[in-house]
């Protein structure tokens, strides 16, 4: 059975918004972080999910990138590299939504939405052009 091609392109269309809204935060004076470092992550995990919904793969509504990605690496051994640069992405999905920590520096999240760009484009890439949005 061929992947539901639309149902790639809406996880891809979410991966994007949520990049912009992590990059509107950093745009913001002074700078949102903590909501930035958020949609980071989402549109980290989007993107990486829309790559197992091309492939037909079940996964569990889960926010650890290091687990999503294991699967992945699984239909694609080139994932594996990206592993050390994912993976610490993971945390920012819940650390910063809620009193605690200190919001992380614009340079922290800046360096994430290079995470969330490197994803995108190494998921982008191994779509066909009917799957991306």
């Amino acid at each position: 059975m061929a992947p539901e091609l639309a149902e790639v392109r809406e996880w891809l269309r979410k991966a994007s918004l949520d990049r912009r809204m992590a990059e509107a935060g950093l745009a913001q004076t002074p700078p949102i972080t903590a909501a930035a470092a958020f949609h980071s992550q989402q549109a980290a995990e989007k993107s990486i999910k829309a790559f197992l919904v091309f492939h037909e793969q079940p996964f569990e509504h889960i926010h650890d990138l290091a687990v999503l990605l294991g699967q992945c690496a699984k239909l694609d051994a080139d994932w594996a590299p990206l592993r050390d640069s994912v993976e610490p992405l993971t945390t920012y999905a819940v650390r910063f939504r809620y009193p605690g920590p200190p919001d992380p520096s614009v340079d922290e999240v800046q360096a994430a939405l290079d995470v969330v760009r490197e994803v995108w484009d190494f998921v982008v890439v191994r779509l066909p052009e009917e799957a991306r949005p």
